[in-house]
């Protein structure tokens, strides 16, 4: 029987902190009341009960983190709702009274004293934590679903659309690793809630900027790896981006990997046995050994088997090699856990994930598909998918890109579109602070096949462009006889768009299209 754990209040205080950040060589001093020391003895204790990197959200009794681009027009407003101490790089003593807890690196205070704040609770959960360029949510959720029935529902998630803390309720998510402060909260209330088990994604921006500084997993894995997020406010380069997603096997006691990335694995491996990091190996290559053997049959069913047992043919709710990749993934999580091979496969066969892989029929030879998908491998991958087992459709994609990050993604979408679609259609995405326009010319200048139809449709967010995809297909359709196959990918489930720094509600690609096929059915 699962036992809630009670652990004592969230809270902190000025004493403690000092202490703690000097024994991690964080600190550089305490300013407090015109005196700056590195003496205990000499500081004046104060109590918090709450801790953000929010200012509008200060209480006397608040810690605040000073994180990122702070400004002092901050401590500022700070000040008007009682603020009493902050942790920063730099020192405010000019702009507030207040107690300044100076660090050396406050991203890396911010994860720490978020841990302490919230009592460790990490440490009251069994932790796995599932890094890959592609298929993290897809295999975040697989593994979910197994553990949870395996728990009798009492594993939590935290993935790149929704989080569940008590094994029954999801809520959204906003990041795909979120903030430390905002991390250690939701796994507070896991075990607050009785949760043993935690799976969480972990982007390379979250080793990168230090959002899991100190968090150690009992489980990791590593799915995959290809470029993405190269840019000049992410990573410099592909060395950069894989360096920061193997970080994974310095900080698990096992991990779970693919043994199909050829000299990529041996390197993660290498890592592993310098970290004394054991590992378990998966592979859907039936020519490459590993601990979990899997090949794709037909029909779309894939046969999973070990060294000693054959667990039979199984069959997906949700197409695609990568997802038979991505369930044997996880069913190599799960019995590293302890479930049974058996039990995890029948728990997968059931699964859809809102916004990925899902297939509707929208008219007479019209399908359409709502995906994830955003860069070159996974565009790719999907294209492929689609034409294997449709070879004479006409395929349209529908999709844009993201602003003032990740601008490899550009020419990547642009290559795959070139490569294996018919038609591509640019629209509105998260373009942040940057122009869309500017952003889908930018893209269509990578087009390197004459023979691709490019548009860009705007309105609506992106209902105008899907809308237009589909009666196109439906035109085309009727013309040739052929099938039309719409791919609209990059958002699924999300029901907004970044615009200018700001979330901006629209119609989630999954509602749109969903709606569509609705129609067709009536």
């Amino acid at each position: 029987m699962n036992t809630t754990i009670n652990l004592p209040e969230p809270s902190l205080d000025l004493k403690d902190i000092a202490t703690f950040l000097t024994e991690n060589g964080l600190l550089r001093e305490i300013i407090q009341n015109d005196l700056w020391t590195l003496d205990n003895n000499q500081i004046q204790n104060q109590q918090f009960d709450a801790i953000t990197y929010d200012t509008r959200q200060i209480t006397p009794s608040s810690l605040l983190f000073c994180k990122g681009n702070f400004k002092k027009e901050y401590i500022e407003q700070a000040n008007t709702l009682g603020l009493t101490c902050y942790v920063s790089e730099t020192p405010y003593e000019k702009e507030t009274h207040a107690t300044g807890v100076i660090v050396n690196d406050i991203r890396k205070a911010m994860a720490l004293l978020s841990a302490r704040f919230y009592k460790n609770p990490e440490k009251h959960l069994f932790m796995i934590g599932i890094t890959g360029t592609k298929g993290k949510t897809t295999t975040t959720y697989y593994t979910h679903a197994i553990l949870n029935h395996w728990t009798n529902k009492h594993t939590a998630i935290l993935s790149s659309e929704a989080d569940c803390l008590d094994g029954v309720n999801w809520i959204p998510a906003d990041l795909t690793t979120p903030e430390s402060l905002d991390l250690f909260r939701l796994l507070r209330t896991a075990v607050d809630n009785g949760m043993t088990h935690a799976v969480m994604e972990i982007s390379s921006q979250a080793y990168k900027i230090n959002r899991v500084y100190g968090l150690h997993y009992n489980l990791g894995a590593f799915l995959n790896i290809s470029p993405d997020h190269i840019s000049p406010i992410e990573h410099p380069t592909f060395e950069d981006y894989f360096y920061s997603k193997r970080r994974i096997v310095q900080n698990a006691d096992k991990v779970v990997i693919n043994n199909t990335l050829g000299w990529k694995t041996d390197l993660i491996k290498q890592a592993a046995q310098i970290s004394h990091c054991a590992y378990t190996t998966y592979s859907l290559d039936p020519s490459i050994p590993a601990d979990i053997n899997g090949t794709i049959g037909i029909s779309g069913t894939a046969h999973f088997y070990n060294k000693t047992t054959d667990f039979g043919n199984y069959k997906l709710s949700m197409e695609g090699d990568f997802n038979y990749e991505n369930a044997l993934a996880a069913v190599t999580i799960a019995s590293t856990v302890g479930v049974d091979n058996l039990e995890s496969f029948h728990a997968l066969e059931q699964i859809i994930i809102p916004g990925r892989m899902q297939r509707f029929t929208i008219d007479d030879g019209v399908i359409g598909y709502v995906d994830y998908a955003h860069n070159y491998i996974s565009l790719k991958v999907l294209l492929n998918h689609v034409r294997s087992n449709n070879p004479n459709s006409r395929i349209t994609v529908v999709t844009g890109t993201a602003g003032n990050k990740a601008i490899d993604r550009r020419e990547g979408l642009a290559k795959a579109a070139s490569e294996n679609a018919d038609c591509l259609i640019l629209t509105q995405e998260d373009s942040d602070r940057e122009d869309v326009r500017d952003i889908n010319n930018e893209v269509e200048s990578f087009v390197t096949n004459p023979q691709l139809d490019v548009r860009q449709i705007y309105g609506n967010g992106r209902e105008n462009a899907i809308n237009i995809a589909f009666e196109d297909g439906k035109k085309d359709y009727q013309q040739t006889g052929r099938t039309n196959i719409i791919l609209v990918i990059g958002k699924g489930d999300e029901a907004w768009v970044k615009i200018n720094g700001q979330h901006v509600v629209v119609r989630s690609d999954l509602d749109i299209v969903s709606s569509l096929a609705a129609e067709y059915k009536k």
